[in-house]
Protein backbone atom coordinates (compact mmCIF):
# COMPACT_ATOMS: atom_id res chain seq x y z
CA UNK A 1 0.00 0.00 0.00
CA UNK A 2 1.29 3.47 -1.03
CA UNK A 3 0.10 6.95 -0.01
CA UNK A 4 1.09 10.08 -1.06
CA UNK A 5 1.20 12.27 1.61
CA UNK A 6 0.69 15.59 -0.47
CA UNK A 7 -2.63 17.33 -1.11
CA UNK A 8 -2.83 18.00 -4.72
CA UNK A 9 -6.89 19.18 -4.59
CA UNK A 10 -7.31 21.37 -1.95
CA UNK A 11 -10.88 23.04 -2.22
CA UNK A 12 -10.98 21.88 -5.89
CA UNK A 13 -12.78 24.46 -8.40
CA UNK A 14 -14.82 25.86 -5.87
CA UNK A 15 -13.16 27.19 -2.88
CA UNK A 16 -16.14 27.99 0.14
CA UNK A 17 -17.38 31.05 0.80
CA UNK A 18 -14.62 33.60 2.70
CA UNK A 19 -18.15 36.10 3.63
CA UNK A 20 -15.52 38.70 4.64
CA UNK A 21 -16.86 40.89 6.71
CA UNK A 22 -18.98 44.00 5.88
CA UNK A 23 -19.68 42.00 2.61
CA UNK A 24 -15.83 42.68 1.29
CA UNK A 25 -14.41 41.04 -1.63
CA UNK A 26 -10.82 40.68 -0.66
CA UNK A 27 -9.13 40.10 2.06
CA UNK A 28 -5.47 42.27 1.87
CA UNK A 29 -3.17 40.80 4.47
CA UNK A 30 0.28 42.44 4.62
CA UNK A 31 2.90 40.82 6.64
CA UNK A 32 6.44 42.84 7.91
CA UNK A 33 9.39 40.44 8.20
CA UNK A 34 11.27 41.51 10.66
CA UNK A 35 14.44 39.60 11.41
CA UNK A 36 17.24 42.48 11.55
CA UNK A 37 19.60 40.79 14.04
CA UNK A 38 18.25 37.99 14.19
CA UNK A 39 20.25 36.82 10.54
CA UNK A 40 22.91 34.30 10.68
CA UNK A 41 26.10 36.12 12.32
CA UNK A 42 28.74 34.70 14.20
CA UNK A 43 27.88 37.23 17.17
CA UNK A 44 25.24 35.29 17.30
CA UNK A 45 26.90 31.76 17.70
CA UNK A 46 26.28 30.92 13.57
CA UNK A 47 29.13 29.23 12.05
CA UNK A 48 29.06 31.84 9.20
CA UNK A 49 27.61 35.17 8.29
CA UNK A 50 24.43 35.86 6.45
CA UNK A 51 23.75 35.24 2.79
CA UNK A 52 20.13 35.58 1.71
CA UNK A 53 17.82 38.59 1.06
CA UNK A 54 20.20 41.56 0.73
CA UNK A 55 21.04 43.96 -1.82
CA UNK A 56 24.36 42.05 -2.58
CA UNK A 57 22.27 39.09 -5.09
CA UNK A 58 24.33 36.25 -5.12
CA UNK A 59 26.48 36.68 -1.38
CA UNK A 60 27.83 33.63 -0.18
CA UNK A 61 28.72 33.09 3.64
CA UNK A 62 31.86 33.81 5.32
CA UNK A 63 32.81 31.03 7.36
CA UNK A 64 33.93 31.98 11.07
CA UNK A 65 33.74 36.07 10.45
CA UNK A 66 31.58 38.96 9.93
CA UNK A 67 30.42 40.50 7.20
CA UNK A 68 30.51 43.87 7.59
CA UNK A 69 28.29 44.93 4.68
CA UNK A 70 25.95 42.57 4.87
CA UNK A 71 25.43 43.21 8.64
CA UNK A 72 24.86 46.67 7.22
CA UNK A 73 22.51 46.42 5.31
CA UNK A 74 20.58 44.51 8.02
CA UNK A 75 21.25 47.50 10.35
CA UNK A 76 19.66 50.02 7.73
CA UNK A 77 16.30 47.67 8.47
CA UNK A 78 16.38 48.22 11.83
CA UNK A 79 17.46 51.72 12.07
CA UNK A 80 15.70 53.46 9.08
CA UNK A 81 13.68 50.30 7.21
CA UNK A 82 11.55 50.03 9.77
CA UNK A 83 10.60 53.40 10.66
CA UNK A 84 9.63 54.46 6.91
CA UNK A 85 7.43 51.57 6.72
CA UNK A 86 5.70 52.26 10.34
CA UNK A 87 4.92 55.23 8.96
CA UNK A 88 3.38 54.28 5.78
CA UNK A 89 1.59 51.06 7.84
CA UNK A 90 0.72 52.19 11.18
CA UNK A 91 -2.91 53.37 10.64
CA UNK A 92 -3.29 49.62 9.12
CA UNK A 93 -3.75 46.54 10.70
CA UNK A 94 -1.03 44.19 9.62
CA UNK A 95 0.78 40.96 10.54
CA UNK A 96 4.83 41.67 11.77
CA UNK A 97 6.65 38.17 10.88
CA UNK A 98 9.18 38.65 14.19
CA UNK A 99 12.30 36.57 15.01
CA UNK A 100 12.31 35.88 18.10
CA UNK A 101 16.03 37.36 18.89
CA UNK A 102 15.43 40.22 16.49
CA UNK A 103 12.84 41.70 18.46
CA UNK A 104 14.92 41.15 21.67
CA UNK A 105 17.20 43.28 20.23
CA UNK A 106 14.68 45.82 18.66
CA UNK A 107 12.76 47.34 22.00
CA UNK A 108 11.59 50.70 20.45
CA UNK A 109 10.41 48.85 17.19
CA UNK A 110 8.49 46.57 19.31
CA UNK A 111 6.81 49.23 21.38
CA UNK A 112 6.04 50.93 18.26
CA UNK A 113 4.80 47.16 16.98
CA UNK A 114 2.32 47.51 19.44
CA UNK A 115 1.33 50.69 19.65
CA UNK A 116 0.28 50.76 15.82
CA UNK A 117 -1.89 47.37 16.84
CA UNK A 118 -0.02 45.24 14.72
CA UNK A 119 -0.17 41.31 15.11
CA UNK A 120 3.33 39.99 15.93
CA UNK A 121 3.88 36.62 14.89
CA UNK A 122 6.29 34.09 15.94
CA UNK A 123 9.00 33.86 12.66
CA UNK A 124 11.01 31.58 14.68
CA UNK A 125 14.05 31.59 17.23
CA UNK A 126 16.41 32.90 14.65
CA UNK A 127 16.25 33.13 11.07
CA UNK A 128 17.87 30.02 10.27
CA UNK A 129 17.62 26.64 8.18
CA UNK A 130 15.90 24.29 8.82
CA UNK A 131 15.91 21.67 6.24
CA UNK A 132 18.54 19.28 8.02
CA UNK A 133 17.49 20.20 11.58
CA UNK A 134 16.25 16.75 13.75
CA UNK A 135 12.84 17.22 14.74
CA UNK A 136 13.98 17.40 18.70
CA UNK A 137 15.79 20.56 18.17
CA UNK A 138 13.62 22.29 15.62
CA UNK A 139 11.07 21.65 18.55
CA UNK A 140 13.09 22.98 21.13
CA UNK A 141 13.95 26.05 19.15
CA UNK A 142 10.47 26.65 18.83
CA UNK A 143 9.75 26.00 21.68
CA UNK A 144 12.42 28.94 22.70
CA UNK A 145 11.26 31.25 20.21
CA UNK A 146 7.50 31.30 22.13
CA UNK A 147 8.90 31.54 25.42
CA UNK A 148 11.37 34.71 24.48
CA UNK A 149 8.61 36.32 22.14
CA UNK A 150 6.34 36.15 24.83
CA UNK A 151 9.05 37.74 27.28
CA UNK A 152 10.08 40.12 25.05
CA UNK A 153 6.56 41.23 23.20
CA UNK A 154 4.63 40.74 26.71
CA UNK A 155 2.29 38.02 25.09
CA UNK A 156 2.61 35.22 23.62
CA UNK A 157 2.48 34.60 19.34
CA UNK A 158 -0.59 33.01 17.80
CA UNK A 159 0.81 32.66 14.79
CA UNK A 160 3.72 30.59 13.53
CA UNK A 161 6.07 31.11 10.11
CA UNK A 162 9.51 29.74 10.04
CA UNK A 163 10.27 30.75 6.15
CA UNK A 164 13.46 28.41 5.80
CA UNK A 165 11.42 25.63 7.63
CA UNK A 166 11.70 21.95 7.28
CA UNK A 167 8.97 18.94 6.39
CA UNK A 168 8.70 18.50 10.14
CA UNK A 169 7.87 22.51 10.59
CA UNK A 170 4.24 22.76 10.15
CA UNK A 171 3.56 19.48 11.96
CA UNK A 172 5.31 20.66 14.86
CA UNK A 173 3.77 23.57 14.80
CA UNK A 174 0.12 21.82 14.90
CA UNK A 175 1.79 19.69 18.02
CA UNK A 176 2.58 22.45 19.78
CA UNK A 177 -1.05 23.38 20.11
CA UNK A 178 -0.82 27.06 20.97
CA UNK A 179 -1.37 28.33 17.34
CA UNK A 180 -4.14 29.32 15.75
CA UNK A 181 -2.76 29.40 12.20
CA UNK A 182 0.80 28.34 10.68
CA UNK A 183 1.95 30.35 7.71
CA UNK A 184 4.55 28.12 6.16
CA UNK A 185 2.21 27.51 3.35
CA UNK A 186 2.00 28.67 -0.29
CA UNK A 187 -0.65 26.28 -1.49
CA UNK A 188 -3.90 28.53 -1.93
CA UNK A 189 -5.26 32.13 -1.95
CA UNK A 190 -7.47 31.12 0.62
CA UNK A 191 -6.88 29.46 4.76
CA UNK A 192 -7.45 25.91 4.69
CA UNK A 193 -7.06 23.14 6.88
CA UNK A 194 -4.42 20.32 7.86
CA UNK A 195 -5.18 17.02 10.06
CA UNK A 196 -1.89 15.70 11.93
CA UNK A 197 -2.55 12.95 14.15
CA UNK A 198 -5.58 14.49 16.80
CA UNK A 199 -4.72 18.09 15.15
CA UNK A 200 -6.22 20.28 13.27
CA UNK A 201 -4.60 22.98 12.26
CA UNK A 202 -5.30 25.83 10.22
CA UNK A 203 -3.09 27.13 7.05
CA UNK A 204 -3.54 31.49 6.27
CA UNK A 205 -0.87 31.03 3.17
CA UNK A 206 1.61 33.28 2.41
CA UNK A 207 3.18 34.50 -0.76
CA UNK A 208 6.30 34.39 -2.63
CA UNK A 209 5.55 36.26 -5.75
CA UNK A 210 3.67 39.38 -4.26
CA UNK A 211 6.48 39.88 -1.77
CA UNK A 212 9.56 41.99 -1.97
CA UNK A 213 11.97 39.45 -1.93
CA UNK A 214 11.98 39.26 -5.35
CA UNK A 215 14.57 42.18 -5.31
CA UNK A 216 17.14 40.27 -3.78
CA UNK A 217 16.50 37.87 -6.56
CA UNK A 218 18.63 37.51 -10.09
CA UNK A 219 14.78 36.57 -11.20
CA UNK A 220 13.31 39.62 -9.44
CA UNK A 221 11.86 42.99 -9.47
CA UNK A 222 14.12 45.81 -10.49
CA UNK A 223 12.48 48.84 -9.86
CA UNK A 224 9.33 49.87 -7.47
CA UNK A 225 7.21 50.22 -10.76
CA UNK A 226 7.51 46.44 -11.39
CA UNK A 227 6.34 45.61 -7.67
CA UNK A 228 3.49 48.17 -7.97
CA UNK A 229 1.85 46.49 -11.10
CA UNK A 230 2.26 42.89 -10.15
CA UNK A 231 0.43 43.45 -6.68
CA UNK A 232 -1.58 45.87 -8.81
CA UNK A 233 -2.14 42.82 -11.35
CA UNK A 234 -2.31 40.50 -8.36
CA UNK A 235 -4.96 42.77 -6.43
CA UNK A 236 -7.28 43.31 -9.93
CA UNK A 237 -7.44 39.13 -10.57
CA UNK A 238 -8.52 38.00 -6.64
CA UNK A 239 -10.82 41.35 -6.41
CA UNK A 240 -12.74 40.15 -9.21
CA UNK A 241 -12.62 36.39 -8.74
CA UNK A 242 -14.34 37.64 -4.77
CA UNK A 243 -13.73 35.76 -1.96
CA UNK A 244 -9.91 35.27 -1.90
CA UNK A 245 -7.12 36.84 0.31
CA UNK A 246 -4.39 38.83 -1.08
CA UNK A 247 -0.55 38.30 1.16
CA UNK A 248 1.82 40.86 0.43
CA UNK A 249 5.30 40.35 1.99
CA UNK A 250 7.69 42.93 3.43
CA UNK A 251 11.50 43.07 4.73
CA UNK A 252 12.66 46.28 6.47
CA UNK A 253 15.32 46.19 4.70
CA UNK A 254 14.09 45.49 1.44
CA UNK A 255 10.73 47.36 1.17
CA UNK A 256 12.19 49.90 3.61
CA UNK A 257 14.34 51.63 0.67
CA UNK A 258 13.46 55.00 -0.68
CA UNK A 259 13.50 53.99 -3.67
CA UNK A 260 10.69 50.94 -3.22
CA UNK A 261 8.93 52.23 -0.62
CA UNK A 262 6.68 54.71 -2.84
CA UNK A 263 5.85 51.31 -4.91
CA UNK A 264 3.90 50.59 -1.60
CA UNK A 265 2.11 53.88 -1.34
CA UNK A 266 1.22 53.84 -4.27
CA UNK A 267 -0.41 50.47 -4.03
CA UNK A 268 -2.14 51.62 -0.99
CA UNK A 269 -3.77 54.38 -2.52
CA UNK A 270 -4.99 52.03 -5.26
CA UNK A 271 -6.43 49.16 -3.06
CA UNK A 272 -7.72 51.86 -0.62
CA UNK A 273 -9.80 53.75 -4.01
CA UNK A 274 -11.99 50.26 -3.99
CA UNK A 275 -14.96 49.36 -2.00
CA UNK A 276 -15.16 46.15 -0.11
CA UNK A 277 -11.03 45.81 0.87
CA UNK A 278 -10.79 44.43 4.07
CA UNK A 279 -6.95 45.24 5.35
CA UNK A 280 -6.48 42.64 7.95
CA UNK A 281 -4.36 41.06 10.04
CA UNK A 282 -3.69 37.18 9.62
CA UNK A 283 -4.57 36.69 13.45
CA UNK A 284 -8.31 38.36 12.33
CA UNK A 285 -8.55 36.25 8.70
CA UNK A 286 -7.88 33.40 10.96
CA UNK A 287 -10.35 34.11 13.72
CA UNK A 288 -12.70 34.59 10.95
CA UNK A 289 -12.33 31.68 8.62
CA UNK A 290 -12.40 29.22 12.00
CA UNK A 291 -15.48 30.64 12.47
CA UNK A 292 -17.42 30.50 8.90
CA UNK A 293 -15.67 27.38 8.03
CA UNK A 294 -14.61 25.12 10.61
CA UNK A 295 -13.05 22.20 10.03
CA UNK A 296 -15.20 19.39 9.75
CA UNK A 297 -13.43 15.76 9.92
CA UNK A 298 -14.77 12.70 7.81
CA UNK A 299 -13.53 8.71 7.34
CA UNK A 300 -10.92 9.47 4.32
CA UNK A 301 -10.54 6.41 1.70
CA UNK A 302 -6.64 6.80 1.58
CA UNK A 303 -6.59 6.19 5.63
CA UNK A 304 -8.78 3.10 5.51
CA UNK A 305 -7.56 -0.06 6.08
CA UNK A 306 -8.53 -2.48 3.35
CA UNK A 307 -10.98 -3.94 5.28
CA UNK A 308 -13.02 -0.51 5.27
CA UNK A 309 -12.03 0.63 2.07
CA UNK A 310 -13.86 -2.66 0.04
CA UNK A 311 -16.83 -2.89 2.75
CA UNK A 312 -17.44 1.35 2.14
CA UNK A 313 -17.00 1.22 -1.54
CA UNK A 314 -17.48 -2.27 -3.06
CA UNK A 315 -20.55 -1.79 -4.04
CA UNK A 316 -19.83 1.36 -5.77
CA UNK A 317 -19.67 -0.72 -9.12
CA UNK A 318 -22.40 -2.93 -8.75
CA UNK A 319 -21.13 -6.17 -7.12
CA UNK A 320 -17.59 -6.30 -8.22
CA UNK A 321 -15.73 -5.63 -4.85
CA UNK A 322 -12.73 -6.57 -6.48
CA UNK A 323 -12.59 -2.90 -7.98
CA UNK A 324 -12.37 -1.77 -4.84
CA UNK A 325 -9.79 -3.71 -3.71
CA UNK A 326 -7.49 -3.11 -6.62
CA UNK A 327 -7.99 0.51 -5.94
CA UNK A 328 -6.82 0.06 -2.24
CA UNK A 329 -3.43 -0.59 -4.18
CA UNK A 330 -2.83 2.11 -5.68
CA UNK A 331 -1.01 5.37 -4.67
CA UNK A 332 -3.59 6.90 -3.38
CA UNK A 333 -3.52 10.35 -1.62
CA UNK A 334 -5.74 13.52 -0.06
CA UNK A 335 -6.90 13.62 -3.95
CA UNK A 336 -8.59 10.76 -3.57
CA UNK A 337 -10.53 11.47 -0.35
CA UNK A 338 -13.28 13.11 -2.46
CA UNK A 339 -15.92 11.37 -5.11
CA UNK A 340 -13.75 12.76 -8.19
CA UNK A 341 -10.54 11.50 -7.16
CA UNK A 342 -11.81 8.15 -5.45
CA UNK A 343 -13.94 7.81 -9.13
CA UNK A 344 -10.58 7.96 -10.89
CA UNK A 345 -8.82 5.51 -8.53
CA UNK A 346 -12.03 3.12 -9.04
CA UNK A 347 -12.22 3.96 -12.47
CA UNK A 348 -8.35 2.73 -13.47
CA UNK A 349 -9.12 -0.47 -12.06
CA UNK A 350 -12.04 -0.85 -13.83
CA UNK A 351 -10.24 0.02 -17.10
CA UNK A 352 -7.29 -1.98 -16.62
CA UNK A 353 -9.14 -4.90 -15.89
CA UNK A 354 -10.05 -8.20 -19.00
CA UNK A 355 -12.80 -7.80 -21.19
CA UNK A 356 -14.21 -10.47 -18.83
CA UNK A 357 -13.67 -8.97 -15.87
CA UNK A 358 -15.36 -5.49 -17.09
CA UNK A 359 -18.10 -7.79 -18.86
CA UNK A 360 -18.50 -9.31 -15.31
CA UNK A 361 -19.38 -6.15 -13.91
CA UNK A 362 -21.63 -5.05 -16.53
CA UNK A 363 -23.99 -8.48 -16.00
CA UNK A 364 -23.91 -7.51 -12.01
CA UNK A 365 -25.91 -4.88 -13.21
CA UNK A 366 -29.93 -5.82 -12.82
CA UNK A 367 -32.18 -5.35 -15.71
CA UNK A 368 -34.19 -1.75 -15.79
CA UNK A 369 -37.78 -1.91 -14.24
CA UNK A 370 -37.21 -6.05 -14.45
CA UNK A 371 -38.38 -8.79 -12.58
CA UNK A 372 -35.51 -8.25 -9.89
CA UNK A 373 -36.56 -4.58 -9.44
CA UNK A 374 -40.23 -5.66 -9.37
CA UNK A 375 -39.43 -8.26 -6.74
CA UNK A 376 -37.22 -5.62 -4.94
CA UNK A 377 -34.06 -7.88 -5.22
CA UNK A 378 -32.06 -4.72 -6.12
CA UNK A 379 -29.39 -3.52 -3.84
CA UNK A 380 -29.82 -0.09 -1.94
CA UNK A 381 -28.11 2.21 -4.67
CA UNK A 382 -30.20 -0.05 -7.87
CA UNK A 383 -33.47 0.61 -5.63
CA UNK A 384 -32.75 4.39 -4.83
CA UNK A 385 -31.44 5.13 -8.57
CA UNK A 386 -34.06 3.14 -10.79
CA UNK A 387 -36.77 5.07 -8.41
CA UNK A 388 -35.57 8.67 -8.80
CA UNK A 389 -36.39 8.27 -12.46
CA UNK A 390 -39.25 6.51 -12.15
CA UNK A 391 -38.89 3.32 -13.03
CA UNK A 392 -40.52 1.53 -9.75
CA UNK A 393 -44.20 2.53 -11.03
CA UNK A 394 -44.99 1.48 -14.40
CA UNK A 395 -48.31 0.91 -16.06
CA UNK A 396 -48.86 -2.50 -17.34
CA UNK A 397 -48.07 -0.95 -20.55
CA UNK A 398 -44.93 0.34 -19.73
CA UNK A 399 -44.01 -3.09 -17.54
CA UNK A 400 -44.38 -5.00 -20.72
CA UNK A 401 -41.97 -2.76 -22.71
CA UNK A 402 -39.49 -2.46 -20.78
CA UNK A 403 -39.40 -6.43 -20.19
CA UNK A 404 -39.79 -6.39 -24.29
CA UNK A 405 -36.79 -3.58 -24.91
CA UNK A 406 -34.18 -6.03 -21.73
CA UNK A 407 -35.06 -9.56 -23.12
CA UNK A 408 -33.96 -8.28 -27.32
CA UNK A 409 -30.90 -6.07 -25.98
CA UNK A 410 -29.80 -8.76 -23.75
CA UNK A 411 -30.21 -11.65 -26.70
CA UNK A 412 -28.37 -9.31 -28.74
CA UNK A 413 -25.40 -8.27 -26.87
CA UNK A 414 -24.93 -10.20 -24.21
CA UNK A 415 -25.74 -8.18 -21.20
CA UNK A 416 -28.08 -5.90 -19.55
CA UNK A 417 -28.87 -2.58 -20.58
CA UNK A 418 -27.21 0.24 -18.44
CA UNK A 419 -27.56 3.66 -18.43
CA UNK A 420 -27.28 6.39 -15.46
CA UNK A 421 -30.59 7.12 -14.65
CA UNK A 422 -29.87 9.70 -12.68
CA UNK A 423 -29.00 11.57 -15.78
CA UNK A 424 -32.57 10.83 -17.16
CA UNK A 425 -36.24 10.58 -16.94
CA UNK A 426 -38.49 8.07 -18.04
CA UNK A 427 -39.17 9.02 -21.32
CA UNK A 428 -35.42 9.56 -22.04
CA UNK A 429 -34.65 6.51 -20.75
CA UNK A 430 -37.26 4.57 -23.48
CA UNK A 431 -35.55 6.97 -25.96
CA UNK A 432 -32.27 5.47 -25.23
CA UNK A 433 -32.75 1.82 -24.91
CA UNK A 434 -34.75 2.24 -29.00
CA UNK A 435 -31.95 3.82 -29.78
CA UNK A 436 -29.25 1.74 -28.76
CA UNK A 437 -29.92 -1.61 -28.64
CA UNK A 438 -29.43 -1.30 -32.77
CA UNK A 439 -25.80 -0.39 -31.72
CA UNK A 440 -23.05 -3.32 -32.75
CA UNK A 441 -22.05 -5.05 -29.65
CA UNK A 442 -18.46 -3.50 -29.61
CA UNK A 443 -20.26 0.43 -29.74
CA UNK A 444 -22.65 -1.04 -26.50
CA UNK A 445 -19.88 -2.34 -24.86
CA UNK A 446 -18.19 0.99 -24.48
CA UNK A 447 -20.75 2.92 -24.16
CA UNK A 448 -22.25 0.51 -21.18
CA UNK A 449 -18.70 0.56 -19.77
CA UNK A 450 -19.40 4.57 -19.50
CA UNK A 451 -22.54 4.56 -18.14
CA UNK A 452 -21.08 1.85 -15.32
CA UNK A 453 -18.22 4.69 -14.51
CA UNK A 454 -21.03 7.69 -14.42
CA UNK A 455 -23.18 5.45 -12.03
CA UNK A 456 -20.53 4.77 -9.80
CA UNK A 457 -19.56 8.99 -10.02
CA UNK A 458 -22.90 9.76 -8.70
CA UNK A 459 -22.99 6.59 -6.36
CA UNK A 460 -19.96 8.42 -5.00
CA UNK A 461 -20.88 11.74 -4.24
CA UNK A 462 -23.58 10.55 -2.46
CA UNK A 463 -20.86 9.76 -0.08
CA UNK A 464 -17.73 11.60 -0.51
CA UNK A 465 -17.20 15.46 -0.56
Amino acid sequence: MTRYPRDMHGYGATPPAANWPDGAKIAVQIVMNYEEGGENNILHGDAASEAFLSEIVGAAAWPGQRHWNMESIYEYGARAGFWRLHRLLENIPITVYGVATALARAPAQVRAMKEAGWEIASHGLKWIEYKDASPEDEKTDMEEAIRLHTEVVGEAPVGWYTGRCSDNTVRLAAENGSFKYVADALADDVPYWMEFGDHDQLAVPYTMDANDMRFATPQGFNTGAHFFEYLKASFDVLYAEGGRMMSIGLHCRLMGRPGRAQALQDFLEYANGHEGVWFATREQIADHWAAENPHVRYARPSEMSREAFVANYGSIFEHSPWIADGAFNLELGRMHDTAIGLHNALCRIFRSATEEQRLGVLTAHPDLAGRLAQAKGLTAESTSEQAAAGLDYLTDDEKATFTKLNEDYVSKHGFPFIIAVRDHNKASILDAFHRRIDNDRDTEFAEACKQVERIADFRLMDVLP
